[in-house]
């Protein structure tokens, strides 16, 4: 094993470059490619799964802290900017955004309703309803755990020239596409 791959080995990112894990290249075609370019991509897929690793366990600790699971955040989410945007929220209306049963809806609010997270209150013009709403210490903590994490994704892609934004963009999209691919 040459230096360069050596290493790579010493940094774990042996199991993402394709010279140690597909030498024959039967999965993975890096022919033509000079090493420098293949230590750019693996570089840049390493950079990828620590970002991954590091939203896990951001996500982790901010669910953590409020004792919640990761549906129960993303309903949070969804209460947060739906106020920003001066939405009412039924559960019905949360059900559909986070893809689950209206049974399994009720429980979740339930939860949150007992652990201070949540409200409900009548539905201004239909009586049938109601609306959901984040209370305020929720909402405070969420901006805190969650919304400076946000903020500070923002400023980081922002530094970046609208070219540099674009290449990025297709270049996650790109990936995105392969969970089609694959379902």
């Amino acid at each position: 094993m040459n230096t360069r791959r050596e290493g790579h080995a010493a940094r774990g990112d042996a199991m993402i470059d394709p010279r140690v894990i597909d030498p024959g290249q039967q999965l993975v075609s890096f022919r033509g490619m000079a090493d420098i370019e293949i230590d750019q991509v693996v570089r840049v897929l390493a950079a990828l799964r620590t970002w991954r690793e590091t939203e896990q366990r951001i996500s982790w600790r901010s669910r953590t802290e409020m004792k919640l699971n990761e549906t129960d955040m993303e309903a949070l989410r969804f209460l947060v900017a739906s106020l920003n945007n001066g939405i009412l929220v039924t559960a019905g209306m949360l059900a559909d955004h986070l893809r689950i049963s209206t049974s399994s809806t009720t429980k979740m609010l339930d939860r949150l309703a007992r652990a201070g997270h949540v409200a409900r209150t009548p539905h201004p013009t239909d009586r049938r309803a109601v609306t959901v709403s984040i209370t305020p210490h929720t909402h405070e903590q969420v901006r805190d755990s969650v919304g400076r994490v946000h903020a500070d994704r923002f400023a980081a892609v922002a530094e970046l020239d609208p070219a540099e934004r674009e290449v990025v963009a297709r270049f996650l999209e790109r990936l995105a596409r392969q969970d089609d691919a694959t379902s």
